[in-house]
């Protein structure tokens, strides 16, 4: 279909005149409101220099983007990048948020912000916000933000905007993300075990403060500890002990850095026995003493710093 593109209406939106690649624009509306208008049937069309990204609540139907053919249900995030080659069908009860940006200036901004995203934003794909419920959560509040936002004429609006989209992208790279780890599984879409995968990151977030073992974490999953600590191997390439130590690290990290809480009361925030254990724990993860860290990095906020990050040291993991 690219070698047919001469031939296929190019428009800035479904159905109105195209407008220079280089209009920085947001563009905020229903998928209902458009496709309602064209009998629900939207023929193969470009957009030049805009991606868009469509959001189904209700309905489904189905997405040809570049010759490849997605079937379409609630829960689905649709990405179109500029000048893919893309039409939809979409049944009478479809409904949800449709995102219309400008492609290079949210390069630009995901170039400094986020660069692991941009090859997220430069392929079409069908995603299933079910894939990551705890980060497909977050959709609706972003796109009604930037729904907002869009409408209001205001100082600030474009800075306004532009960081709502980098959250919003940001969240759809995580459920990309979870959706890759449930591909590798073998059984596509959300499988069990990226399932199994997202319910216990969900309970680390929720209890890692109350230092629960792994055998309690595996219990809540219906799962012996053993086959918990398999499943994070094959599907994030750590043991499930280090995924919770990873947990406790980045939040003693941001409690270090942006607190106000003396070292003592860290470690009981999270749940340690006692200072001391706290400090020997830090240092295994981090090879830094809390205190060092600290120190290092605010330096380094202050604008002090000379050296690597302070982060740099650390044993991280994408949370």
């Amino acid at each position: 279909m690219r070698q047919r593109a001469h031939s296929i209406p190019h428009y800035a939106l479904y159905g109105d005149a195209g407008q220079p690649a280089w209009a920085d624009m947001v563009h905020f509306e229903r998928i209902h409101e458009r496709s309602g208008a064209h009998d629900f049937e939207i023929a193969p069309h470009v957009h030049d220099g805009l991606m868009q990204l469509l959001y189904l609540q209700s309905g489904g139907g189905e997405t040809v983007i570049d010759d490849r053919a997605w079937a379409l249900q609630p829960g689905n995030l649709v990405l179109v990048p500029s000048l893919a080659v893309h039409g939809h069908h979409f049944t009478r009860d479809v409904d949800g948020p449709v995102v219309t940006a400008a492609q290079r200036p949210l390069e630009s901004l995901l170039a400094v912000a986020a660069p692991e995203l941009l090859p997220t934003i430069r392929q079409p794909v069908v995603l299933d916000a079910g894939a990551s419920p705890r980060h497909a959560e977050a959709l609706m509040p972003l796109f009604e933000a930037i729904e907002r936002e869009s409408r209001v004429h205001a100082p600030g609006q474009a800075a306004a905007g532009s960081a709502l989209l980098v959250a919003l992208f940001v969240q759809i790279g995580r459920i990309a993300a979870a959706q890759q780890v449930g591909e590798r599984g073998g059984d596509g879409g959300r499988s069990r075990k990226a399932a199994q995968i997202e319910r216990f990151r969900a309970l680390v977030d929720t209890h890692f403060r109350e230092r629960w073992a792994i055998e309690r974490y595996a219990g809540e999953l219906g799962i012996s500890a053993g086959q918990l600590s398999r499943l994070c191997r094959e599907a994030l390439g750590m043991s499930s002990l280090d995924v919770l130590n990873a947990r406790v690290v980045h939040e003693a990290q941001r409690q270090l850095v942006y607190s106000s809480l003396s070292i003592k009361q860290i470690s009981s925030e999270l749940g340690f026995a006692d200072e001391a254990y706290f400090g020997r724990f830090f240092r295994k993860h981090t090879a830094q003493r809390p205190t060092d860290y600290r120190a290092q990095a605010r330096r380094s906020l202050a604008g002090e710093a000379t050296g690597a990050s302070p982060r740099a040291s650390a044993r991280r993991v994408a949370w």
